[in-house]
């Protein structure tokens, strides 16, 4: 089946491969919209395109950048509240210990 594409599913999207678009027939001669080329505008249409479709991935690794950064900061109040954490739980321990010393030694 050989069709012609539309705008919405285009046989290519290699814009090279692609008809040069054409001036409309309802369109006056002389209007204000000029056809002119220009000799790097392919180019510079695709390497625009191929930036546009990096910027997520660009916009990703700054994002886990940032979560990194954030995780490294709070690596030590982690490290503070663990350690705390485990200092009262030795405290409790030392005070039943004691506790139980105490008991041993009145009976």
């Amino acid at each position: 089946m050989n069709t012609a594409g539309t705008i919405d599913r285009p046989l290519t999207h290699d814009p090279q491969k692609q008809a040069p678009m054409k001036p409309s027939i309802d369109e006056p001669a002389g209007s204000a919209t000029q056809d002119f080329t220009t000799t790097g505008a392919k180019d510079s249409r695709q390497n625009r395109t191929r930036e546009m479709q990096l910027i997520p991935e660009a916009m990703a690794r700054a994002h886990m950048h940032d979560r990194l950064q954030e995780a490294e900061r709070e690596r030590p109040a982690v490290r503070l509240a663990t350690a705390r954490r485990m200092q009262r739980r030795a405290e409790r321990a030392s005070r039943r210990a004691r506790r139980a010393l105490a008991m041993a030694v009145m009976q």
